[in-house]
């Protein structure tokens, strides 16, 4: 199993959880994003700077996900990708998108963007929360333990 890191928007505690499961467990990480910043010198975590543009950062990862891999990130739509081509998403506040809940959970957000899109103000995610962040780490704990 590799790990792959949408890295853009993914949150700085986020990333150092992470980073630990990589070492820790002797796990390929690939951070992917179109702006560079600092990653941990380890044999387990790599870089990969893609061109700024819509989507660039999903299309990398999802050309180079292989089934059973995992992705972090909170992109609904990514998510759905990965699920399709048999892999595992994770959001940051630690729920696993799923065959089973990716449809529910894309037609919400499509329904959402739709009233955004319309003036109506949907108001964004509360900050992530000690809670989220231990939600996050016992899920990626979880899914890593079975590889």
């Amino acid at each position: 199993m590799k790990i792959w890191v949408d890295a853009d928007a993914c949150p700085a505690v986020i990333k150092d959880i992470v980073y630990k499961a990589a070492v820790r467990r002797q796990l390929m990480v690939t951070l992917v994003a179109n702006s560079a910043f600092r990653i941990p010198k380890s044999p387990f975590i790599a870089f990969l700077r893609v061109p700024a543009g819509p989507d660039e950062a999903d299309n990398a990862i999802v050309d180079r996900l292989e089934a059973g891999d995992l992705v972090i990130s909170g992109d609904i739509p990514l998510a759905a990708r990965v699920v399709e081509k048999g892999g595992l998403a994770l959001n940051p506040r630690g729920e696993v998108y799923s065959e089973e809940n990716i449809a529910e959970r894309l037609s919400t957000r499509d329904f959402l963007d739709t009233l955004r899109s319309s003036g109506v103000e949907t108001g964004g995610p509360p900050a992530l929360s000690k809670r989220d962040r231990q939600l996050f780490a016992n899920s990626l704990d979880r899914i890593v333990s079975r590889k």
